[in-house]
């Protein structure tokens, strides 16, 4: 429950420091001066889209807590828990993630500066990477079935396919976005048409790199460690 809890917590901040740049928190009724005058207030207004994507990554963000939670809990109470091996080619997927990532934030800023050219090549070069990373996963799920790590023969095996599954499962669903955006980019060349659909995109491929990063300290142990580091800290 504390990881759980911990990541929950995370997950708050992040979202409050979010919505504290949507100025959802600002009171208008007591800011002087003409409507006109006042700056940034045409842009405080969340767009529905970004609210309803906050509210959909805090719900997926809970769901990854409670198999986390419920991963740890099951390897420290079980006796027949024996750690997967991870596959070498995890290392190059999270390479490419982080490039998609990457990418996408690239993105982002073109579509600032009205540069559709650099637009198309980030949006091109996040899908590429997006792909690669699932392909990645798809030969690192073959590589540990023909080594004989099975999905039922144990526990470690189950949770490995479940957690890496459910996350390839939001980045091939983020992909179909990506790709339906890339789409509209080609067909206009106005920036402007396609800066919220970028916008969404970027924050998405950003908490999609975070719960990576996350699952595979999980999986490496490496949360372990820092739970031993931390652990004087907290008695």
């Amino acid at each position: 429950m504390s990881v759980t809890l911990i990541f929950l917590a995370g997950l708050a901040v992040i979202v409050g420091w979010w919505l504290s740049h949507q100025r959802l928190m600002s009171k208008p009724w007591l800011e002087e001066g003409a409507i006109a005058d006042m700056p940034h207030t045409e842009a405080s207004q969340v767009p529905a889209a970004k609210l309803g994507l906050g509210i959909f990554l805090a719900v997926v963000g809970a769901l990854f807590a409670m198999l986390i939670s419920a991963y740890l809990m099951r390897r420290d109470l079980s006796t027949d828990w024996r750690a997967v091996p991870m596959p070498p080619v995890l290392w190059v997927n999270t390479g490419l993630i982080v490039l998609s990532s990457v990418a996408l934030h690239w993105a982002h800023l073109a579509v600032r500066h009205g540069d559709m050219k650099e637009l198309r090549q980030a949006l091109l070069t996040g899908g590429v990477s997006a792909l690669g990373f699932l392909v990645g996963q798809v030969l690192a799920w073959r590589q540990l079935s023909g080594a004989g790590y099975w999905l039922a023969t144990n526990p470690a095996n189950t949770f490995f396919y479940l957690l890496t599954a459910l996350h390839g499962l939001h980045v091939a669903g983020g992909l179909a976005a990506l790709g339906s955006t890339t789409l509209k980019a080609w067909r206009t060349a106005d920036t402007g048409r396609v800066r919220l659909s970028v916008d969404l995109c970027a924050i998405y491929w950003h908490f999609l790199l975070v719960v990576w990063l996350v699952l595979l300290a999980l999986l490496m142990r490496w949360v372990d460690d820092f739970i031993e580091m931390c652990r004087p800290l907290l008695s």
